[in-house]
């Protein structure tokens, strides 16, 4: 096996560190920095203590960008750091500032706009500005990760862009701006961990340093996230889901999302389900077809987080969801064939090709079929199907078969 690994960003973790942040800038040779902060962040007043903070080095905000973030968003966002002659950018808050910061710092580096890059192929110029990621959500990773994930309403696409400039400098993972995350969206950022991890550690493009992140990061969020959810302030919870979130962003960083990401993006674009959600929707759903990967190395992530089969590990995933009030079907939405349709055509994203079992369209349309007819609160059902492959993979588990194939 031939692997390389590679992470140019530098992690500062712990709690209260936010307050490095002036210095921070000022290594990176920062000057007039912008502030890539929700309006929520503004109108709280967290964005201003930020501000005081800086000594005078951050001297610009933008906070005018949406959920999903759109290409017309960025390109503002570009031409204010043109104008005001930004020499470094700092994003907090969720992966939607993240997000957009990434793109524009280098899109107001290089001129131009993002476009030209968001799913057409064309590699990103190289020139960008120095970026510091400060996360208040335990959930995306992007404050490790070299990836933009955006979306162009006009034509009615979500899609990431991934470029080594979009690496951040310095990510300041400060498990205090966590404590103010609602319940619902640290079950979504929490499942999108989840999704993360595992996905990075089944996906083709796996390798051995990645594999020992998302395990790790996978045990965290099964034994740590209904704690979170359920106490906002447990200071520990909210270090461990933190702790979760960066390492899931290293571990699936280099080898991709798969399947459930793929099918994210359509239930985020048409109907407006949280991403992180969105994910968990169909996680299990694929841990149970991915069960049968030739390499048995599914089988294996389950064992290394003490399931005794996949199918366990999908219960456990689908318990997980039911735990912290999450989706697990899609029944309210009254989808009819052509919605069907457009589902299974959507999925067909780059990513969906990294999983380890070939997804067809006839497997993504029983899947949406199945998941429509679920209520999205009352939980899922196991298939008889689904019954049977566990029975089977167990009786190979306990005929020791199951390891290692």
């Amino acid at each position: 096996m031939i692997w390389d690994y590679d992470e140019p960003v530098a992690i500062r973790f712990g709690a209260g560190r936010i307050a490095e942040l002036a210095e921070a800038i000022r290594s990176l040779g920062g000057t007039t920095c912008l502030l890539v902060t929700s309006r929520h962040f503004v109108d709280d007043g967290t964005a201003q203590r930020l501000i005081d903070q800086s000594d005078g080095v951050i001297t610009e905000v933008f906070s005018d960008f949406s959920p999903n973030p759109d290409v017309t968003q960025v390109d503002a966002c570009a031409r204010l750091i043109q104008a005001k002659g930004i020499d470094s950018v700092v994003a907090m808050g969720g992966g939607s500032a993240m997000d957009l910061a990434k793109a524009a710092a280098a899109i107001g580096a290089s001129g131009g706009t993002i476009t030209a890059y968001h799913g057409t192929g064309v590699p990103v110029p190289p020139k960008h500005l120095p970026l510091i990621a400060a996360p208040t959500t335990a959930g995306t990773g992007s404050e490790v990760t070299c990836v933009s994930v955006l979306t162009n309403r006009a034509e009615g696409r979500k899609a990431p862009i991934n470029s080594d400039v979009f690496y951040p400098a310095i990510a300041i993972v400060d498990p205090e701006l966590t404590y103010s995350m609602p319940p619902h969206v640290t079950a979504s950022c929490g499942m999108d961990v989840l999704s993360q991890a595992i996905e990075g550690y089944w996906s083709k493009g796996h390798q051995p340093i990645c594999d020992a992140l998302a395990v790790h990061a996978a045990r965290l969020v099964f034994q740590w996230l209904p704690l979170a959810y359920a106490e906002p302030l447990n200071a520990q919870a909210r270090a461990k889901m933190c702790e979760a979130s960066v390492i899931a962003g290293l571990a699936f960083t280099l080898p991709k999302t798969t399947s459930s990401h793929a099918c994210s993006f359509p239930l985020t674009n048409l109907y407006g389900i949280a991403h992180g959600e969105a994910c968990g929707v169909t996680l299990d759903y694929f841990a149970r077809i991915n069960a049968d990967a030739a390499d048995g190395r599914v089988r294996d992530l389950a064992q290394s987080l003490g399931f005794g089969s996949v199918s366990a590990m999908a219960d456990a995933i689908h318990e997980l969801k039911v735990r912290i009030g999450l989706r697990c079907g899609l029944a309210d939405l009254n989808l009819d064939d052509d919605d069907i349709a457009d589902l299974v055509r959507i999925s067909r994203h780059p990513n969906l090709y990294n999983n380890p079992v070939e997804i067809t369209d006839a497997m993504l349309e029983e899947m949406y079929r199945d998941l429509a007819l679920r209520d999205p609160r009352d939980g899922c059902t196991v298939s008889e199907g689904s019954l049977q492959s566990r029975r089977r993979e167990d009786a190979l588990a306990c005929a020791g078969e199951g390891k290692g194939m």
